[in-house]
């Protein structure tokens, strides 16, 4: 089949190159120039493990293009993905500015052929209606007939480090629209990925496809994410009810996760969640009940446990190093979550302002970050090359990000290097007993030091530092 996906962004360029990688004649829309060069080169623009290497494959096999022609594309497509991004603003909503643009474009060139225009991009809910006004107004410009199409609702569920593997391995694929015809074709795009004809086991049943309205397939997208994003802020409170009680929340999270009602995903205690998704979904959903007079009190709780958790590692840095001013911190990973380059609402970000702001001077080693990011502010943190230029005169390390390579470190080396080896484990990653043999003082997140049996170690510096037994278990502003 031949298709346009307009906007390149993560989701974009993803759905593109997978769509490609199955057989279809992919033509990628963008407005920025160099991005576009960039890619025709067969080079991408964001990190994905996979990514670049069936972006080749699809590029040379003459399934794959790009251009910055957005007539081109229309022409191009029986299916129109619009896949731009949508920030939020600062009152929660959807900026949809973009979406709207680029469906005032797709009717200023809609040609005589019948087109499916599918929502990729998360739109609020109530979106296909208005993106279908505003391609007719696009249409009605040129002060021609009105020529046939419809609009699909197509949300995406990708996690950002594994989004290859979930564009051929979804847990289900959402369609909503009013029109059988577009369902159709929809279905026989998707076809190959619902036989399972590139995914990583074969023999496994059909992916379901759930068919529905325009509406519901908006709000089921809406819904997974806030959902999964108070299910960690769930386990985030219990968290820190462990630290007072002296119980771990790993057990604990075990314990209630094999229970089938609730499962074992995303029961993982840390310090918060972030990214592109969760944040701007959650807020978006909760802005939504309050269009239509609707408290939800629910949703909005989770965004503040997920706010107030952040700060849980500065309360534990505290209550350690007691002063933070003219301390040396060192933060382990910076984007929000390990294997992806994206620092969107990265809980580091936040971290990093409030020990600046504090006193502390601040460094940090991520795999992929590198000095210049645009989202990092060079005057409070200072990017280094590797671990041992963190590690060294630092008062302690902060895990952020779990890399796996974080797990693989020469721990007791990193030790040596430190004025005190502290380390506080932000996501319950590491191994505590492995870590405390190599000579540090580990704090988890609702993880108690004899819930774990780990003994106390002595630091390098004991006049200078006193660790109180009851460190894990301090109250929590």
């Amino acid at each position: 089949m031949r298709v346009c996906v307009i906007g390149t962004g993560y989701v974009g360029l993803v759905t593109g190159v997978c769509l490609a990688q199955i057989g279809h004649q992919v033509l990628c829309v963008d407005n920025n120039s160099a991005k576009v060069e960039l890619m025709q080169s067969g080079q991408s623009p964001i990190f994905e493990p996979g990514l670049t290497e069936i972006m080749h494959s699809a590029i040379e096999s003459g399934l794959l293009e790009f251009t910055s022609d957005l007539a081109a594309g229309v022409a191009h497509g029986e299916i129109l993905f619009i896949a731009v991004g949508t920030p939020a603003l600062p009152t929660g909503e959807s900026d949809t500015r973009y979406v709207e643009a680029v469906a005032r474009g797709i009717g200023n060139h809609l040609n005589g052929s019948y087109k499916v225009i599918v929502n990729k991009s998360t739109v609020p809910i109530g979106s296909g209606d208005w993106v279908r006004r505003i391609v007719i107004d696009g249409v009605l410009e040129r002060q021609e007939e009105i020529l046939g199409f419809d609009v699909v609702s197509n949300p995406e569920f990708l996690r950002e480090g594994s989004a290859v593997y979930d564009t051929f391995n979804p847990d289900r694929i959402v369609l909503g629209s009013n029109s059988q015809k577009a369902i159709e074709l929809m279905q026989q795009l998707y076809a190959p990925i619902v036989d399972r004809k590139f995914a990583a086991d074969p023999s496994l049943p059909a992916i379901p496809v759930v068919v529905t309205d325009l509406s519901s397939a908006e709000m089921i997208k809406y819904a997974a994410n806030a959902f999964l994003a108070t299910k960690i802020s769930f386990i985030n409170e219990v968290a820190n009810i462990c630290d007072r009680v002296g119980a771990d929340v790993t057990q604990v999270a075990k314990g209630i996760g094999l229970d089938s009602r609730i499962g074992n995903k995303f029961l993982q205690a840390g310090i918060g969640w972030g990214g592109s998704c969760f944040p701007k979904d959650v807020s978006a959903l909760v802005h939504t009940a309050n269009d239509y007079g609707y408290d939800a009190q629910l949703l909005k709780s989770a965004i503040k446990t997920n706010q107030n958790q952040r700060l849980i590692v500065l309360e534990k840095l505290q209550q350690v190093l007691k002063i933070l001013k003219g301390k040396t911190i060192g933060l382990l990973g910076l984007t929000f979550k390990p294997d992806t380059d994206d620092l969107r609402d990265a809980p580091a970000l936040d971290l990093i302002a409030q020990l600046s702001r504090l006193g502390a001077k601040v460094k940090a080693y991520d795999p992929i970050i590198s000095p210049g990011n645009p989202h990092l502010n060079s005057s409070e943190v200072t990017i280094t090359g590797d671990i041992e230029q963190l590690a060294h005169n630092c008062d302690a390390l902060v895990l952020v990000t779990e890399w796996q390579q974080f797990r693989e470190l020469d721990y007791l080396q990193i030790a040596s290097k430190m004025t005190t080896p502290i380390i506080i484990d932000g996501r319950n990653f590491l191994d505590p007993k492995t870590i405390v043999a190599a000579g540090f003082y580990y704090i988890g997140i609702g993880r108690c030091s004899n819930s774990v049996g780990i003994p106390k170690p002595i630091l390098s510096n004991p006049q200078n530092y006193t660790i109180s037994d009851n460190s894990l278990k301090v109250p929590v502003a």
